[in-house]
């Protein structure tokens, strides 16, 4: 097994990363086949020997049932071994069109299990072969017939290179090799991408992260449910735990594999795909924005990003009162097979001609009331030209435009613990995502609303989501949660975007960053909200929510100051939270708005 010298103290940083990360991975393969993509890759399933034929096998909810004569028609696979540079064997199913050949080449490296569809394996396979592509899906190392010690994504930057270039190699091939990937699959492909092997020409990404880092502890909060919640169900110890709760500092470990540090070496175009409610929404956002607008050569202004209302499992289904299904909602199904024909095989199909950016505006989306508001907006890049405008806090609790002009104006709060605010919607993987409805969380004196008057016009917006805040604690830490929701006319609360930041990050991630806050001084606290495109409706009102807690999507700060992850007698304590909003701490949420709306 390879091993990541960080020096002392890097043991604990480098089990931190690799639960967090597998335990992602592994609450992924657990909900099943994501919802916004054509191509899936297989839940987990051990595959079966052939056998005599046998009742129609029970189908992933993205395949179309298959009657027995649907499925011997499937193509049909060779497994293949390869070695990698350190002498190990990975194995692949190599599914081959007809013809002589040779063929160009789309590869998929899966932590799933490349067997796990048994005899339906051809139907994700089917559709490139019909278009005389040959299909390569390869277990990682460490998983399925591959032979190795599985380390979540540690390997998967040298074991893609590798492949990418045995694949270019082999007879049955013309040399030109493309990867495609879905959430894990896309953080494998982005590997590969970043270390550059010759022959690969080009990737298609859906929804996958661009820093594991800031993607598990955004704000430097962990993701409680998305992570410790499915690391307990699994039985792992209190000091596993511990080590994935402690993991919220910078360190070499992290930026080994980040696309932040490594991305510049990436030379060659690429397709993000991605969803608004999506837990990696920053992810394929800011990797097509960064290689579009500042990538190397090969990778510069041959970016293409398609966004759509999606969860990385749907919208909350019958939680949620809100639903896009317009036109535009989901990627077409010939959209990547496009991306292949003028990337692998040559045909000017015209596809590099079309704006870089497509994405689907979200508005109001009421269950059978669908607005004419939500559609396809097209843009020549991402964001969009946008004015970033900024909505202050004041003290009737209405959101305005305009500077506050009050020399003092604050408003405190109780924050306990042992009663956070509950989680509703929003960009979730194990629990409920999408728009739900935030009027159950009720009127709390510690979740606080802000405003506008109702809307006398359409506000659209499209692009990346800032908020200021100028706060102060009683304590030496905590944290506090934004949101951005729309206001309907009947009441209906739909989050947009959420996040939080947690105080002792304020000033950043690195370890000289971290600092407690003095108890009672207001400091200015920057929340990253990530990205989206909506429009707030005439008619409706824009809200600003204001809280310390979102469980169990975050996990709860105790306020003690004391370090994450280490074993502590002191007892959480209630803190005083205080929100400020006068003329010298203008708090603000910055919205980039369209003018005039499209």
């Amino acid at each position: 097994m390879r091993k990541t010298q960080l020096g002392a103290g890097s043991t604990k940083r480098t089990a931190a990363y690799r639960l967090s990360i597998r335990s992602l991975i592994m609450a992924i393969a657990a909900i099943g086949p994501l919802a916004i993509s054509t191509w899936t890759p297989a839940s987990a399933q051990a595959q079966s020997a052939p056998a005599a034929p046998k009742p129609v096998q029970a189908r992933p909810r993205f395949m179309p049932q298959l009657t027995p004569e649907q499925i011997a028609a499937l193509p049909k696979w060779t497994e293949m071994t390869m070695t990698t540079r350190d002498g190990v064997k990975l194995a692949a199913n190599v599914f081959l069109p007809t013809g002589g050949g040779p063929f160009p080449v789309v590869l998929s490296r899966t932590p799933y299990l490349k067997d796990a569809l048994g005899d339906l394996a051809g139907y994700s396979a089917k559709k490139y072969t019909d278009a005389g592509l040959a299909f390569v899906m390869q277990d990682v190392r460490g998983k399925g017939h591959s032979e190795g010690f599985y380390e979540a994504f540690v390997p998967d930057l040298e074991d893609g290179y590798d492949t990418v270039e045995w694949a270019a190699k082999q007879p049955w091939s013309n040399g030109r090799v493309g990867m495609v990937g879905a959430s894990a699959l896309g953080i494998t492909t982005n590997l590969a991408a970043m270390a550059a092997p010759p022959h690969l020409i080009a990737a298609y990404v859906i929804v996958a992260p661009y820093d594991q880092l800031l993607n598990v502890y955004p704000g430097g909060v962990l993701k409680d449910e998305d992570t410790l919640g499915w690391l307990k169900g699994q039985g792992e110890t209190q000091a596993q735990l511990d080590a994935v709760s402690g993991g919220a500092v910078n360190s070499a470990f992290w930026n080994e594999h980040a696309m932040t540090s490594q991305r510049k070496f990436i030379r060659i175009p690429m397709y993000n795909q991605g969803a608004w409610y999506d837990i990696f929404n920053d992810g394929n956002v800011e990797n097509f924005r960064w290689l579009q607008n500042f990538g190397s050569k090969g990778a510069r202004g041959n970016q293409k990003l398609y966004m759509v209302p999606a969860g990385h499992g749907g919208l909350g289904a019958e939680k949620s009162d809100v639903e896009y299904n317009q036109p535009g909602a989901t990627v077409p199904a010939t959209e990547e097979m496009r991306w292949w024909e003028y990337w692998l095989k040559g045909t000017d199909n015209g596809i590099m001609k079309e704006p870089p950016v497509t994405l689907f505006m979200m508005a109001a989306g009421r269950k059978g009331h669908p607005s004419a508001a939500s559609h396809v907006f097209k843009s020549p890049n991402w964001p969009p030209a946008n004015h970033p405008t900024a909505y202050y806090l004041s003290g009737d609790m209405h959101l305005s435009t305009k500077l506050p002009t009050a020399p003092d104006a604050k408003i405190s709060y109780k924050f306990d613990p042992a009663n956070p605010v509950k989680t509703y919607g929003g960009s979730n993987l194990l629990q409920t995502a999408g728009p739900l409805d935030q009027r159950p969380i009720g009127r709390r004196q510690d979740y606080l609303r802000f405003e506008t008057p109702v809307l006398n016009q359409d506000v659209a917006i499209a692009g990346h989501v800032d908020m200021t805040l100028w706060a102060a604690t009683d304590g030496l830490d905590t944290d506090f949660m934004v949101k951005l929701v729309d206001v309907y006319p009947d009441g209906y609360e739909q989050i947009i975007l959420d996040n939080p930041i947690r105080t002792r990050y304020r000033h950043g991630r690195d370890p000289d960053d971290v600092a407690l806050m003095t108890p009672g001084r207001p400091e200015e606290l920057h929340i990253d909200l990530w990205n989206t495109a909506f429009t707030f409706e005439k008619g409706h009102k824009i809200q600003v929510t204001v809280t310390s807690s979102n469980a169990t999507k975050f996990e709860i700060n105790p306020n003690t100051g004391e370090p994450f992850g280490v074993a502590t007698g002191t007892a959480p304590r209630a803190a005083t939270n205080t929100i400020y909003f006068d003329k010298r701490h203008p708090s603000a949420m910055i919205l980039p708005v369209l003018k005039p709306a499209p």
